[in-house]
């Protein structure tokens, strides 16, 4: 394995050689989200290669930042999971997807998206201070791998937590790439009902409200070098 060590007494220094290598960071994400197996973080990670891969889930694991476990039956298998100081990259994972909204456009052609990243997405970025009072259930389609999840608006700000039982305002059922767009307010609730990428369950006037809950506008690309005649 090559030397990445930074010579520099320094946390910052410490840290860059941990997450700072190609993948690192992603193979976090994927972690953030829920124990994996290895052939998950293949298919959630396109274009990394298994040896890669491999290789740096072996660093995690020296640095005690990723475990092992054995999935219960009936499907037995080894997942990878986060361990405590795994799981104190969490906050830093959010900063950086408030820092690299900032240098997104639209997609690209080929671009890959799992809708298990949309609920960190959204965490990101909900309202820290009074949000509407709705209560929406998320259901993301795309394709192999469905999920739900709810988005809780109130005097406290918004939260994005895991499904339960209870009524909701509406369920919005949607694909990733739409709920983005909804999220910034820039595909309008109205539109996407009637273009078939939103499906609606119960107040509509309640899923109006969703970007309302998050606080995306303001940090949406702006253009690298405007035009300062335009």
């Amino acid at each position: 394995m090559p030397d990445l060590r930074y010579a520099q007494f320094c946390p910052m220094a410490r840290a860059a050689e941990i997450v700072g290598e190609r993948w690192t960071l992603l193979i976090v994400r994927e972690l953030l989200c829920g124990p994996q197996r290895f052939s998950d973080l293949k298919r959630r990670l396109p274009g990394i290669s298994s040896s890669v891969l491999a290789d740096r889930l072996v660093r995690l694991e020296e640095r005690e930042i990723v475990a092992q476990q054995e999935a219960p039956p009936p499907a037995p298998a080894s997942l990878y999971v986060l361990t405590e100081h795994g799981e104190a990259l969490r906050p830093v994972a959010r900063e950086l997807m408030r820092f690299g909204i900032r240098f997104m456009a639209i997609p690209q052609p080929g671009d890959h998206i799992e809708a298990g990243w949309i609920p960190l997405a959204l965490d990101a970025f909900s309202q820290a201070s009074v949000s509407p009072a709705r209560r929406l259930r998320v259901e993301l389609d795309d394709g192999d791998h469905p999920l739900r999840f709810l988005v809780i608006g109130g005097r406290r700000g918004t939260r994005v937590q895991d499904d339960a039982d209870g009524p909701v305002d509406a369920t919005l059922a949607l694909d990733p790439f739409t709920s983005l767009g909804l999220a910034t307010g820039l595909v309008p609730v109205d539109d996407a009902v009637r273009d078939g990428r939103l499906r609606v369950d119960g107040d509509v006037a309640a899923a109006r409200d969703f970007p309302a809950l998050f606080d995306l506008v303001s940090r949406l690309a702006r253009p690298a070098h405007p035009n300062p005649e335009g």
